[in-house]
């Protein structure tokens, strides 16, 4: 299957979940690894996703980052079909611990908040902490005992498809990957979380087309004033990650800290804007009457929360001011 805007028109109707697996079942789920030549089209493709549906893109870009992790550790993806999960949100009263059994082998015991697709997914790359404190990054098999789960957190419309509940483990077996620190040390954990601005960016995209498109109905100089807003908030972000994707093939080992930072607060920004030029611009007509535009409308605004907001913003600020060159400069 090949993954484009007509494909993803197959999946209408489907719940987030089973639009997942269909993907999966079909080999869409192969993306082009992060910084193996191909980083600017496995972008496109999760925005793809992100215009179709954000719950979706939220399940589609775990998934497809679990895989990209795995191949990064050296583990394979376990069978055919598997649909995974990466949850490796950190809040201070939800900490998984990974200890030791008698056998050599490795365990896990504790509550995992915001777990995507949780009752969906049948494996998940999960950060932990060893005896030691140290942050560690595991593979589970989620269908094994001692795994239940609890829906009761979650309150919010916007990006209620994605179904991010608590998972609980008590004894669950699981595969370290790589060492201590593992995770976030390894170069593709800039990739990817420049990866998920790339989902925030395909929805924002599907919200200006469907201005562009009214404007074949009635312009007016507002209306118009608004599109033009919408295209110099894209345009910005759109060629940032175009240069960032360039930048990440050519040395995939570097440090992309600051570039994947200025991506996400970039495109974090330009969704604000949309979001509120395209609102005045049409008014509650489309929030209200039409599901695809009311789901945008609630999913976005919870999804780019996964921004950090001034604290990416200040680590920015320090790794600028700490290096010698200026990223503005022509």
């Amino acid at each position: 299957m090949q993954l484009n805007t007509d494909s993803l028109r197959e999946l209408a109707g489907l719940e987030p979940a089973a639009a997942l697996h269909q993907l999966i079942a079909a080999g869409a789920d192969r993306l082009p690894l992060p910084g193996h030549g191909a980083t600017l089209e496995r972008w496109r493709l999760l925005a793809a996703v992100g215009a179709h549906d954000l719950s979706l893109a939220k399940l589609f870009e775990g998934h497809t980052d679990a895989l990209a992790i795995l191949h990064e550790a050296g583990a394979p993806r376990d069978e055919a079909g598997s649909a995974w999960g990466t949850w490796c949100a950190e809040p201070p009263d939800a900490r998984l611990q990974l200890d030791r059994t008698g056998n050599g082998g490795f365990v896990l015991n504790g509550r995992k908040a915001w777990c995507s697709g949780a009752q969906s997914v049948t494996h998940a790359v999960v950060s932990c902490w060893n005896a030691a404190g140290e942050a560690m990054l595991v593979a589970v098999d989620l269908r094994q005992p001692g795994v239940s789960m609890s829906d009761a957190t979650w309150q919010a419309v916007g990006m209620r498809g994605s179904a991010s509940i608590d998972v609980h483990f008590d004894g669950v077996a699981a595969q370290p990957l790589g060492g201590p620190g593992f995770y976030v040390q390894r170069a593709g954990f800039w990739h990817g979380g420049a990866g998920v601005a790339a989902c925030w960016f395909g929805a924002a995209t599907a919200l200006a087309e469907a201005l562009a498109q009214a404007m074949r109905a009635r312009q007016d100089a507002h209306r118009l004033a608004q599109l033009g807003e919408v295209t110099v908030a894209l345009q910005g972000s759109a060629a940032l990650m175009r240069e960032t994707a360039a930048a990440i093939d050519r040395a995939p080992d570097a440090d992309a800290m600051a570039a994947a930072l200025s991506v996400r607060l970039s495109v974090d920004a330009a969704c604000g804007a949309v979001l509120a030029a395209v609102g005045r611009a049409l008014g509650p007509g489309p929030m209200c009457k039409d599901a695809d535009m009311a789901r945008r409308f609630a999913d976005l605004p919870v999804f780019i929360r996964q921004s950090h907001a001034e604290r990416d913003l200040e680590t920015l600020g320090r790794l600028v001011a700490q290096g010698e060159g200026r990223p503005w400069m022509l």
